[in-house]
């Protein structure tokens, strides 16, 4: 297969608007391939609800490649041996793939780049995950940015992303190298299967992110400037998995914006509020490329000297849902129940844990690198890193997020928490998200029994702010050499 080349699929699980997978269509005969690498990654190797979401969104990619007459070769195994056996079976001798921005990456890209070389061949990775690559937005002063509204504005300075791409066809070789049955991966868990029901909430696959798309640009846009706070309002996109594993591109979700404001030019406030959470998602891997030690350590590194807390049962309560915070325990619940939390929710769960708890922002993190299906290691590093307080461009130390106002405000009907908290379903709006407050007669009445059918809070917040206050204002005094 002298013309054959490798297309090595990673978090970039579609065909179109692929420009890594176009290359290689015009350089000849194209053997699509998917290696699971557990060892990648280290600690960060895929979380239980991300591998449920791969091993659908495969079957879909799979299920698309026999569509246009091609195939998708899956193995398991070490990433750079894989790749060289493959290229000593097919006999190809080029390596095409889409750039991808986790510490580890380079690393592997320069062992699948000797593999290829040796075979005869190259390794050429094109763009295709962001929409601005990282060395290419810079201040004037030719840094990176450490602060997320003047990035995004030197973003929309650039010029416009370029239009997306239709997928290609494909040229397959005479001949096939054999591939790995997917389910023997046992990427879905069966015994607990935690994730049961969740096949009817989410529809993994490249069809399945355009539908999500259209249907958010179509129906809920409109409402999603003042509505994305709201967690019982269907206002967001829920897009962020499909991102996760490229089952759509930015550019896609660019553009299908661009032309939803030219229909509706009385949305465009609210799409822009949209694009601007994309260009989060590209602040956040804009960071990690500088700084590639942000899953794991503070980016201001004070908070190496930051007094956390270890406190393992309130670590498992907070897991649980079970702090006897009503909007804290609804988050949790949905995030362990469908392997989502709604963005509003995720800051006032993320803020009960650094500040209430003071537990690690860490804990955190690795709870939702396991636990969500859009475990992005970028985001989810940084977004974490900046409710602690220790990340770039982070939340004043002072914000620390009440999480009775913060119910009372963004679940004022109660819809979403009585949803996730069944327990509470009778408790009146005026107690909801205070129900140690609330009269004996009016708990009976409710069927609540703080401390049997419902934790009674494992902090005060009062007091939980003012010890947390304390031991911010402890960071005042370290000097940094």
């Amino acid at each position: 297969m002298a013309n054959a080349s490798l297309y090595w699929f990673r978090q970039d699980l579609r065909l179109a608007d692929l420009p890594g997978l176009i290359a290689a269509s015009k350089s000849g005969q194209v053997i699509p391939v998917f290696i699971f690498d557990e060892a990648l990654g280290g600690d960060w190797k895929l979380g239980g609800a991300s591998q449920w979401w791969l091993h659908h969104s495969l079957q879909k990619l799979a299920a698309d490649l026999r569509a246009i007459g091609s195939r998708l070769v899956l193995r398991r195994g070490e990433t750079v041996h894989v790749i060289a056996q493959l290229l000593e079976e097919t006999g190809a001798q080029n390596v095409f793939a889409s750039r991808q921005y986790q510490p580890w990456a380079d690393e592997t890209e320069q062992g699948v780049r000797k593999v290829a070389e040796s075979a005869g061949g190259a390794f050429k990775r094109y763009p295709g995950t962001l929409l601005f690559e990282p060395e290419n937005i810079r201040t004037g002063g030719g840094t990176p940015f450490k602060v997320f509204t003047p990035f995004w504005r030197a973003c929309l300075k650039q010029p416009a992303p370029a239009q997306p791409q239709p997928a290609p066809a494909l040229t397959s070789p005479n001949e096939w190298p054999h591939s790995e049955v997917l389910d023997t991966w046992e990427l879905c868990p069966k015994k607990p299967n935690w994730a049961q029901g969740w096949d009817t909430l989410w529809t993994p696959g490249e069809a399945g992110a355009s539908t999500a798309l259209n249907t958010f640009l179509d129906s809920h846009v409109d409402s999603y400037g003042d509505g994305r706070d709201f967690p019982a309002q269907p206002n967001t996109s829920r897009l962020s998995p499909f991102l996760k594993f490229g089952e759509i591109s930015p550019r896609q979700i660019w553009w299908t914006a661009q032309n939803a404001k030219q229909r509706s030019p009385n949305e465009a406030g609210s799409i822009d509020k949209f694009l601007s959470e994309i260009g989060w998602r590209e602040f956040c891997n804009h960071l990690v490329t500088q700084f590639p030690a942000m899953p794991d350590r503070a980016w201001n590194p004070k908070f190496e000297y930051f007094p956390w807390q270890r406190h393992g049962a309130n670590l498992a309560a907070w897991q649980s849902g079970n702090t006897g915070y009503p909007i804290i325990d609804a988050g949790m619940r949905e995030l362990w129940q469908t392997g989502f939390m709604h963005n509003r929710v995720r800051m006032v769960v993320a803020s009960f844990l650094t500040k209430h708890l003071l537990m690690h922002w860490r804990e955190g993190e690795q709870w939702f690198w396991d636990c969500l299906l859009d475990a992005d290691l970028a985001s989810n590093a940084c977004s974490w890193q900046w409710v602690g307080g220790s990340g770039a461009d982070a939340s004043p130390y002072f914000r620390i997020f009440n999480p009775i106002a913060q119910g009372e405000k963004f679940d004022k009907s109660g819809v979403y928490t009585r949803h996730w908290v069944p327990e509470l379903a009778e408790m009146p709006d005026k107690y909801l998200y205070k129900p140690w407050e609330a009269p004996e007669l009016t708990l009976k009445a409710a069927g609540v029994e703080l401390g049997k059918t419902y934790p009674n809070p494992i902090v005060d917040h009062r007091e939980a702010r003012e010890t947390a206050l304390e031991a911010y204002a402890t960071l005042k005094n370290v000097a940094m050499a």
